[in-house]
């Protein structure tokens, strides 16, 4: 006779045919016959209805309140009653909870989870009541939310800095800044004295792709805000000028305060933000991909290869993009004073070198060579501050872009102080 082997995990099956003695062989089929004999699953769970609501009844006797609570007290069941009701059955029990209660009666509750168990062991006081009918599981239920209570660890306290130990923290992290930004530029110079001495080690492929991505293909965002700024400045002015009959004068405030100052600062402004959150990104997620500790172990140095080509590149061209601002900004300029004063632009293209000294376009190049090297150096300098997690790239490039527009402006500053009379 072939009778069939019980394969571990694949249940009754006719695998091989090999004699069984006749117990085996009664067991089998009584294990059969209780398979067939099972009811299907959706009958076993008919029972078990999942769509009944947490129920809260309140019964007042002669001697106090009691207080039944009925159908599934689960997860699912209290967020559900939270979705759908204005004020759930929970904070309807915490009003209940303030009042005098004699009994609490939890037998006729369907299911009970931890999580409607920590609900009404938060309304009890984190304690259990005098009087509560509780089944053994419910018993079991509240038995462990009281021992995870009893163990549960206090948070953390936050150490809360007062304003004067905010403010110290605040020029530790400036000195600490600065520190590494003159250490930056102490290793760009001996860099830059090593290319001098070693020419053939200079890396003229990362020099000129720089200057492509910082310069060339900054000319359209510049030239527009040029324009614009231009147009602004020469119609403010030529408002005011009318008033006094000073017309002619619209060509000494455009090209003083377009050459010697807006243009400069408007540059090193768009620089910054396009270019230098550029070069922190980049580093940044070299960082992040660990492209600088590889190079750290093949010997390649970071300065030469990372700081030095960048820093050259925005020193050259800078002074290129501030001489296209100049250009853009004193045409808009000359368009809007013919509009409004109607100066010829022959007039305005002839007054301009008579007006404005030369000294203050050798001091507006002058800055935007500063200007280039300082955003490179604070955009290097925070781009390798920068920790391999996509939160400190994300900081790292916003604080490199607003410490680089704030050092163009002291910069300046700076150089109003120095060549104060210089120009003028």
């Amino acid at each position: 006779m072939r009778t069939p082997v019980i394969a571990p995990g694949l249940g009754v099956e006719t695998l091989a045919a090999r004699p069984m003695p006749p117990p085996v062989r009664d067991s089998i089929a009584h294990l059969r016959y209780n398979e067939c004999s099972l009811p299907p699953y959706s009958e076993r769970f008919r029972a078990l209805n999942f769509d009944t609501p947490p129920g809260l009844k309140v019964e007042s006797g002669q001697q106090g309140k009691v207080v039944r609570l009925s159908g599934q007290w689960t997860a699912f069941a209290l967020a559900r009653d939270h979705a759908s009701t204005k004020r759930g059955v929970v904070e309807r029990l915490r009003g209940v909870g303030e009042e005098a209660i004699r009994q609490w009666d939890l037998l006729p509750i369907e299911r009970l989870d931890h999580v409607g168990g920590q609900a009404l062991w938060r309304v009890w006081g984190r304690k259990l009541p005098e009087r509560v009918m509780l089944s053994d599981t419910q018993k079991e239920i509240f038995e462990r939310v009281a021992l995870l209570d009893a163990n549960r660890e206090e948070p953390e306290r936050t150490d809360r800095i007062d304003p004067i130990t905010r403010l110290g923290l605040m020029l530790f992290s400036f000195f600490e800044h600065l520190h590494g930004g003159i250490s930056m530029f102490g290793v760009f110079m001996l860099d830059l004295i090593g290319l001098v001495r070693r020419p053939k080690r200079i890396p003229w492929t990362e020099i000129s792709a720089n200057v492509y991505s910082a310069g060339t293909q900054a000319l359209g965002i510049t030239a527009l805000v040029a324009f614009l700024i231009g147009i602004v400045l020469s119609y403010l002015s030529a408002q005011q000028l009318r008033m006094f009959g000073a017309n002619q004068y619209i060509v000494n405030i455009l090209g003083l305060s377009v050459i010697r100052e807006l243009g400069p600062v408007l540059s090193a402004i768009l620089v910054a933000g396009r270019s230098g959150s550029a070069i922190t990104a980049q580093i940044g997620v070299m960082r992040v991909t660990e492209e600088l500790d590889a190079m750290q172990v093949m010997g390649i140095p970071h300065g030469l290869r990372i700081v030095l080509p960048r820093v050259l590149a925005l020193g050259i061209a800078m002074p290129l993009l501030v001489m296209w601002t100049n250009m853009v900004s004193l045409l808009g300029g000359a368009l809007a004073a013919k509009l409004v004063l109607g100066i010829d632009l022959s007039f305005f293209a002839r007054s301009l070198p008579s007006v404005v000294p030369i000294a203050n376009l050798w001091i507006g190049l002058g800055k935007g060579v500063v200007f280039g090297m300082l955003i490179a150096l604070a955009a290097c300098h925070f781009g390798f501050r920068i920790k391999a997690n996509s939160q400190s790239l994300g900081e790292g490039t916003t604080t490199s872009v607003v410490s680089s527009i704030t050092i163009v402006i002291l910069a300046d500053a700076v150089f109003a102080i120095l060549f104060q009379s210089v120009g003028l």
